[in-house]
């Protein structure tokens, strides 16, 4: 299948989801997983009308840049950023999801105060404390968006997370089901740049369930743009 097609199935599929949920399916976005597409095919998952388009790759995401790649919609960062590449992020997308340390946001702060800006941001949280995997705990969250005030040239939107890897539909309701708490708890944080409106959760395998526990965001890569072939 094309890839318009296969975004036509999917937004089909998240719109079921949302319904049966109870929700409307307006209010969940779909953030192409562009790693290891090129541009043409970024270019087509645009006019396909995905909601935004997320690198995981700073090279990658430079290069398509200066392809113009994501001319039509916002382009977000999805993937482990290193406070020594924050210069080629910040202020090149519309969304940094995966800030999964205090190092980096403060990184990210210095880099904002320079170019005298306001990044958004979501807080990367590792639900599944894995070892292998970044993030914050959830128990550091609500602390930390309490002291958000200390990073004014950062904007909090919401969190992310990549849950383990399920074996079996519904493994993952679990995690979600706590992503989607402790996004309803930093919502009631008031702060002037704290505005949390975003749950990215749910990808290619489980994003019907991501949805159907309250997911505003979903990040989509294989069911789009089918499998990645490594080197």
């Amino acid at each position: 299948m094309s890839i318009a097609e296969n975004i036509a199935r999917i937004r089909e599929e998240m719109a079921k989801a949302a319904i049966t949920a109870g929700r409307n399916p307006d209010d969940i976005r779909l953030c192409a997983a562009t790693k290891m597409n090129d541009s043409q095919a970024v270019r087509a998952a645009i006019a396909a009308g995905v909601d935004a388009c997320g690198e995981n790759r700073v090279q990658e995401l430079v290069q398509k840049r200066s392809e113009n790649a994501y001319e039509g919609a916002p382009v977000h960062f999805i993937g482990y950023l290193q406070t020594n590449k924050v210069k080629q992020v910040v202020g090149q997308v519309d969304l940094i999801q995966s800030v999964d340390s205090l190092r980096l946001l403060q990184a990210i702060q210095t880099e904002a105060v320079r170019q005298g800006i306001c990044q958004d941001i979501l807080l990367e949280v590792n639900i599944g404390q894995e070892e292998s995997k970044s993030g914050f705990s959830a128990g550091e969250i609500l602390p930390l968006v309490e002291q958000f005030s200390s990073f004014p040239n950062i904007r909090l939107r919401g969190l992310m997370a990549i849950p383990p890897i399920s074996q079996n539909s519904g493994d993952n309701c679990k995690f979600f089901q706590k992503m989607y708490n402790l996004s309803v708890d930093i919502t009631a944080k008031k702060s002037d740049n704290v505005c949390v409106d975003i749950l990215s959760i749910g990808m290619s395998d489980d994003f019907a369930d991501a949805i159907a526990c309250g997911s505003t965001m979903v990040r989509i890569g294989t069911a789009i743009f089918g499998q990645r072939h490594y080197t």
